[in-house]
């Protein structure tokens, strides 16, 4: 049995994501996260989507930044190798996004097809309802992400609420004039999740008071330059 830290999970990787905003050394925090809890304890401590969802987020956001900034990984490597010990077992980001988060969905599918091919270990670990705000809250280094907040599983709700508002008001833009609504790419690439062009058109509706009813939706084109640190400074 490995021993236990007397930190539950969330606790462990919001003291992660906070030293990785710091600037200060994680290698306490990986060894805790990697030995000093097991898959068991991971998995009674997550016993609900708002404290999964939390922990996933904060897990991903700090080890992007930590793979990237002090190991030097790129893409495609960063997402898809399973560089991540998290309670004993490798993860990738993929893992974390595409199988945990996003409820093991095929990453190339647009968000419409499951992944029938996800191991037990993520199907075990993944989130009962997809939830399409995650798309708002994790960060992968580019100019075109959301910024990188803290996620809270008792604040998680109006957390996401805020990070979804947001990223829409910086990227809709209305052009009444020709009846277009250009939107992130990102609800184009996970347009299932969104619930399609229709989900799309009631997400504007209900936070943007926007009604595109008629109107056509592009997708702006995606800012791949790469912005590290970029972390959101309001505090819900």
């Amino acid at each position: 049995m490995l021993k236990t830290t007397g930190m539950n999970p969330n606790e462990l990787a919001e003291g992660l994501i906070w030293k990785v905003k710091k600037q200060e050394d994680t290698a306490t925090l990986e060894k805790q996260l990697a030995e000093g809890i097991n898959l068991d304890s991971l998995e009674v401590a997550l016993n609900n989507d708002d404290r999964r969802t939390a922990f996933w987020i904060n897990i991903y956001n700090a080890y992007f930044q930590i793979l990237r900034i002090r190991d030097g990984r790129t893409a495609p490597a960063i997402y898809r190798e399973p560089l991540l010990l998290i309670a004993g077992q490798r993860f990738s980001l993929d893992d974390i996004e595409h199988g945990i988060l996003r409820r093991y969905r095929w990453k190339l599918s647009l968000g419409f097809l499951p992944n029938l091919f996800a191991s037990r270990l993520i199907r075990r670990l993944a989130v009962g309802r997809l939830d399409h705000r995650i798309h708002f809250a994790l960060n992968c280094g580019a100019v075109s992400c959301p910024p990188i907040a803290f996620y809270h599983h008792e604040k998680l709700d109006s957390q996401l609420g805020l990070a979804t508002l947001s990223f829409m008001e910086s990227e809709t833009v209305a052009d009444d004039a020709n009846g277009e609504i250009f939107v992130s790419r990102l609800l184009l690439w996970y347009l299932g999740d969104f619930g399609g062009f229709r989900g799309i058109r009631r997400l504007l509706k209900d936070v943007l008071k926007i009604d595109a009813k008629g109107m056509r939706i592009r997708f702006r084109e995606y800012n791949w330059e790469e912005q590290l640190q970029n972390w959101e400074e309001r505090v819900p």
